[in-house]
């Protein structure tokens, strides 16, 4: 089903950044706010239709022209309304509904009245998705992050560039002609604030974050020539008891030791009767003592989950410094840090100071619901974390424009809208592509995009 027209009901963190977002990509996005303040904050930042009223009043359903709505989202701060939303919408004939939904005792699969009694497609729980993710980042144990494209068995893993790093220094170009095995290509470069979709006359930088394109049997041979280390995880440090950090606990717990550092005696107390493989301390998670005498020197990774900007990015520094064994011995390990970010502008930050991998719980969010979205129209899609660009899966068309030459000669057009075509399927296998490639009709393409300009893709493989 084809999706142009979107209403959203509520203008808070989620509801404001979704927005942006998919205005930014041409659809056609009607809000409903209650708040002055938050629709006076957003005065020439969005350019969207905004209507403001309770949205439980059906007046504002009808100023919204909610018949005409392809996809409602529902993302104010109250599960009821969300809920109640839902129903509101269905009986406009809206087709698609997507509900934030935190309480797990509504909207769910086993909860009481689950998601079909309130006519939702899509549950969002935003805590839970980043605890999630993190969760996954954790595993991954390799590299910064690994992520599965398709079912072509490839993979995109993120690579963080050290100075001693065979990359460091070497255009995109050299790489390929040096590293012909194994096979990889480049996807995208984050710099400081910048996403790079890289030509072949880019250049690797130290510290730069680079994302790999390779099939996923050739991950380890990869990691070796490039002299990184793999390592197992057996121990987890969390600052923050908080939703997302008991959460983590929980879901890490019966694979790796971890113990949690919370402030509060109260909470503290609760966690450590509730979380069975957790040893929880209380204590200042910024506090250097507290951290090293909760044996940070042994830790693999340190999460900081506070709901607390600063704190979580200042624990994360100094845990980053003590956590670094190659200061003792070169051949040690060096820890891991995760930090949850609430404000966007922070990201940029700990992505420039060190830290390994900054998340924040809207874009989690908005990221899930985009790609509901985009399922509709994409093969599959996968949000590359930290940088604005996505990994899509596109079919070619007959006669589209994407067919008509080798990718050499489209290397331009291709360049100008930050668009990189990687992988071409043959066969129920997935080939690495260059200059000589031709996109065959009805051939399937893994296309990496900058998120501006997903639709520019698209249209080239229509």
């Amino acid at each position: 089903m084809s999706i142009n027209n979107i209403l959203i009901i509520g203008l808070g963190g989620v509801g404001l950044h979704l927005a942006k977002r998919l205005v930014h990509e041409g659809y056609g996005v009607t809000v409903i706010e209650s708040s002055p303040q938050l629709i006076a904050a957003t005065h020439d930042k969005l350019d969207a239709k905004i209507i403001e009223g309770n949205s439980m009043e059906l007046a504002c359903w009808r100023r919204a022209k909610a018949e005409s709505m392809d996809l409602l989202i529902a993302v104010t701060d109250q599960d009821s309304v969300n809920m109640i939303a839902s129903i509101i919408a269905d009986r406009f004939g809206i087709p698609k509904k997507i509900a934030r939904v935190r309480s797990p005792e509504y909207g769910y699969e086993n909860s009481f009245l689950n998601k079909n009694d309130f006519k939702i497609d899509l549950v969002i729980h935003p805590e839970e998705l980043v605890a999630q993710e993190i969760s996954s980042l954790v595993m991954r144990s390799a590299a910064n992050d690994v992520i599965d494209i398709g079912e072509g068995g490839m993979k995109v893993s993120a690579v963080r560039i050290g100075p001693s790093c065979p990359l460091a220094g070497k255009t995109i170009g050299e790489i390929y002609d040096s590293y012909r095995e194994p096979g990889f290509r480049i996807a995208a470069i984050a710099r400081g604030i910048n996403t790079i979709i890289p030509t072949g006359e880019d250049t690797v930088q130290p510290n730069d974050q680079v994302f790999i394109i390779l099939h996923g049997n050739d991950l380890h041979h990869f990691m070796s020539i490039m002299g990184i280390r793999e390592q197992s995880i057996q121990r987890v440090m969390i600052v923050g008891g908080g939703m997302v950090g008991a959460r983590i606990a929980e879901l890490l717990g019966k694979t790796v030791r971890i113990k949690l550092i919370e402030n509060d005696p109260v909470h503290a107390e609760e966690l450590a009767s509730e979380l069975k493989n957790t040893d929880v301390l209380l204590g200042d998670g910024t506090d250097v003592n507290v951290m090293v005498l909760g044996g940070l020197m042994e830790m693999d990774i340190f999460i900081a989950t506070t709901g607390n900007n600063e704190t979580n990015i200042i624990s994360c520094l100094l845990a980053k410094h003590i956590m670094s064994r190659t200061n003792v011995d070169p051949e040690g390990k060096e820890g891991k840090t995760i930090a949850l970010v609430k404000k966007e502008d922070y990201l940029v930050l700990a992505s420039t100071i060190g830290l390994d991998i900054a998340l924040n719980m809207k874009i989690s969010a908005a990221n899930e619901i985009l790609k509901f979205i985009r399922m509709g129209e994409l093969l599959s899609l996968a949000h590359l974390h930290g940088v604005d660009a996505e990994v899509i899966e596109l079919v070619a068309a007959p006669r589209s424009p994407i067919t008509r030459k080798p990718l050499g000669k489209l290397r331009a057009s291709l360049q100008e809208k930050d668009i990189l075509v990687a992988g071409v399927f043959s066969n129920n296998a997935c080939e690495l592509s260059d200059e000589k490639t031709v996109i065959e009709p009805n051939q399937r393409a893994i296309v990496v995009s900058a998120t501006k300009s997903i639709k520019e893709a698209q249209r080239l493989f229509l």
